[in-house]
């Protein structure tokens, strides 16, 4: 667990970082008019990963979430960094609210009325 949190630390901070940068010719940036950058959204994938991966640990993995993750990767490897950062960061989202149902869910009983 502390592992996931980690890597879910440095791919926030390498997100952060890119997103600073302010792009210019370095040739990593996409033409397109959002900007993202392929390292960008490498670590987004990967924070989409170690939260949904979290979820999965705690027995709470949503349905789509890694359909999702795939598509981000689909998108990514055909260029369209912009679309690819959108799946990701839903797909972290997803994560993310899918361990907290998790945790919200895990001593949840019958009620008997």
């Amino acid at each position: 667990m502390r592992i996931i949190w980690i890597l879910l630390v440095a791919a926030v901070l390498a997100s952060a970082g890119c997103a600073s940068t302010g792009g210019g010719a370095s040739g990593n940036m996409a033409s397109s008019s959002g900007g993202a950058s392929k390292d960008g959204v490498e670590a987004a994938i990967a924070a989409a990963e170690a939260a949904n991966s979290e979820a999965a640990t705690m027995g709470g993995l949503w349905r789509d979430t890694d359909k999702v993750i795939q598509e981000a990767k689909a998108a990514a490897s055909k260029g369209d960094l912009d679309t690819a950062m959108k799946l990701a960061k839903k797909a972290e989202s997803h994560g993310k609210m899918a361990t907290q149902q998790a945790h919200s869910q895990m001593n949840a009983k019958p009620w008997l009325y």
